[in-house]
């Protein structure tokens, strides 16, 4: 009896460690999908580097708790599966957002993002922002703007002084 209440325990510190680590964890509701729609939700997160649970709820809300994420417990109803990411902050809710898009069973409950609980929304929002290379090109764009701009400018005078000297 002792061995399975140690179990739970270790379980119950593994989840919330997962929690405490992750950029950003997803709750999603999965009833309603089929084997091969799960393995396949299972190959795109996997393929982000993603890392998707099933845990009982009684254990999820525990963990929820010796994290103080407290506001998570409320979503912990019914089927509930996580998505952890502790790398990229935004491929949990990219991937499950657009899986809940073409398969309506799937359903996004909240989450964590960077330690704070976060509403279906916020997740929602997350999702539409890009990933960190669309993020580093937008910005690179962003910074060449002015310089291409300059050189478009310098060649146009380039251009207008050649036509006056001709």
């Amino acid at each position: 009896m002792s061995d399975i209440i140690e179990q739970k325990k270790q379980l119950v510190e593994e989840i919330k460690d997962k929690f405490l680590a992750s950029e950003t964890s997803v709750v999603v509701d999965y009833r309603g999908l089929n084997v091969a729609e799960v393995t396949e939700l299972r190959q795109q997160l996997r393929a982000e580097g993603i890392e998707f649970k099933v845990y009982k709820n009684s254990m999820t809300r525990r963990a929820v708790e010796a994290a103080e994420l407290n506001d998570l417990s409320e979503t912990l109803v019914g089927p509930s599966a996580v998505a952890f990411s502790n790398d990229d902050v935004v491929a949990p809710a990219r991937v499950l957002n657009e899986f809940a898009k073409k398969h309506e069973a799937l359903e996004i409950k909240g989450g964590v993002i960077q330690g704070n609980v976060a509403t279906i929304d916020q997740i929602k929002e997350l999702a539409d922002l890009p990933n960190y290379e669309g993020m580093v090109s937008m910005l690179l764009s962003v910074l060449q703007a002015p310089i291409r701009n300059l050189a478009y400018a310098t060649q146009a005078v380039a251009d207008q002084k050649e036509e006056q000297g001709a």
